[in-house]
């Protein structure tokens, strides 16, 4: 068998468990078979993020700034946009399959131990998640890295990714999100999502809104956690377009970066650079030490952010962005206002149904002038007529489409009308996917041929 196919069944076999979304406030049962795998967590140091949005970018700018330190690095994010090997990066790239494989035969022995413990006590064996987070842990602890920057899946009091203990705790910025799991206030949210501070971590923090920032300060002070908000102790103190990005100038804890290229769209992106470098000076420094301006050019200028804000054609241009619930797509509404010159966009929209679906649509339809529907190709994925028919509700028009290829077909042709129109697609993170893998099939940047 080869690597790749031994790297799929590892896949195949995670798939057969509870699904991503089956979440049970339980870190316990993580914690057990991480016990009996010697905790390989506690191998390396760790970077631990939280929030709604920015999570994924963020970790991605601290990881590329801690690389241009010449630090062995890991990364864990969710979910995967094309292979599922993305999710667990080691040095910038995706985990080799030989690597994720070996991993799995570490610890699939120790698998039923747990599971029959679950069943001995009435529950529910170990899900997908909580195993793939199992297996990050020991990929990246057989690499080995030096750090570890760790996406929590969701919350983060009870994630299974709270395991570990993160030196750094790192907060984006937090609203409503998975309100049936996390709570219905912002307050309820952010106080599970303070959970992932450890005593005597250092603390960061995206700019919040009142009632999370106090929730925040309140976990740390009981932690002994010292905490820096942005707007507070640091930030951005200058932010510009440039040709594929924009220019930026960060006020971090230990001094000042100006005038570093980002080639990364949108005034939050600028945000999240900000809090990924604080982060950094907190690690390397305790935020004490500024970082050498050289590295930070370095790392910043090697981010980048698949499915946020992604250029994928030309000719007409067409961007995707993942904009899963209406704090996303708030944000990519700014961007496309502030970052692009088009007169007009058209928007091609595929939304879970377990998502807010009419706050994403609220927030993106004052700035585009067609819609054209599909249905994201999962079981989660709300129908394209529904869609379409919340866009009418609001007195537009929507055109519907049984596939992703053939709405943005549709959408490509009404661009290239003009030249002052453009088309991005949004809504999923898994419609981002299959957008990314269709534009490198049908090579979008080439132009529309009809």
């Amino acid at each position: 068998m080869s690597d790749v196919q031994r790297a799929d069944a590892v896949y195949d076999k995670l798939l057969e468990r509870a699904g991503e979304r089956w979440v049970q406030p339980r870190k316990e049962r993580v914690a057990r078979i991480l016990t009996l795998l010697d905790d390989p967590q506690r191998t390396y140091r760790v970077v631990h993020i939280t929030g709604t949005n920015g999570k994924t970018s963020t970790a991605r700018m601290i990881e590329s700034l801690l690389r241009a330190h010449g630090l062995r690095t890991g990364l864990f994010t969710s979910p995967h946009l094309k292979r599922f090997t993305e999710r667990i990066m080691i040095d910038g790239e995706p985990i080799a399959d030989a690597a994720i494989a070996d991993a799995w035969d570490e610890i699939e022995p120790f698998v039923s131990i747990v599971d029959a413990e679950l069943e001995a006590a009435g529950d529910a064996p170990l899900t997908f998640f909580e195993l793939l987070t199992v297996l990050a842990f020991v990929a990246v602890a057989d690499a080995p890295v030096d750090v570890l920057v760790l996406e929590v899946g969701m919350g983060g009091e009870w994630d299974s990714t709270n395991t570990a203990d993160g030196d750094v705790a790192v907060f984006a910025p937090i609203d409503m999100d998975h309100a049936d799991r996390l709570g219905d206030t912002i307050e309820k949210i952010a106080t599970v999502k303070a959970g992932i501070i450890k005593e005597g971590a250092l603390v960061v923090s995206a700019e919040q809104r009142p009632e999370a920032e106090a929730v925040l300060r309140r976990v740390a002070a009981e932690k002994n956690a010292p905490i820096a908000f942005e707007g507070d102790r640091f930030g951005l103190s200058a932010q510009a377009l440039a040709v594929g990005g924009q220019m930026i100038s960060i006020r971090g804890l230990a001094g000042e970066y100006p005038d570093e290229y980002l080639p990364l769209y949108g005034a939050h992106q600028g945000h999240n650079a900000a809090l990924a470098v604080v982060a950094v000076e907190s690690l390397i420094g305790a935020g004490e030490q500024r970082i050498a301006a050289d590295i930070v050019s370095d790392g910043l200028h090697g981010a980048t952010s698949p499915g946020r804000l992604q250029l994928l054609g030309v000719s007409p241009t067409v961007v995707v962005d993942a904009a899963h619930n209406p704090h996303g797509a708030a944000s990519l509404v700014r961007a496309l206002q502030d970052s692009f010159d088009f007169d007009e966009w058209g928007l091609v929209l595929g939304i879970f149904a377990d998502k807010d679906t009419a706050g994403i649509v609220d927030q993106l339809l004052p700035v585009v002038a067609e819609v054209f529907t599909t249905t994201v190709d999962s079981v989660r994925a709300e129908e394209a007529d529904a869609l379409a028919d919340l866009v009418e509700e609001r007195g537009r028009r929507a055109s519907v489409h049984p596939t992703l290829a053939d709405a943005v077909d549709a959408a490509r042709e009404w661009a290239s009308a003009s030249e002052r129109r453009a088309v991005v697609i949004a809504g999923s993170i898994h419609l981002a996917g299959e957008a990314i893998l269709l534009s490198e099939e049908e090579d979008w940047k080439s132009g529309w041929h009809g």
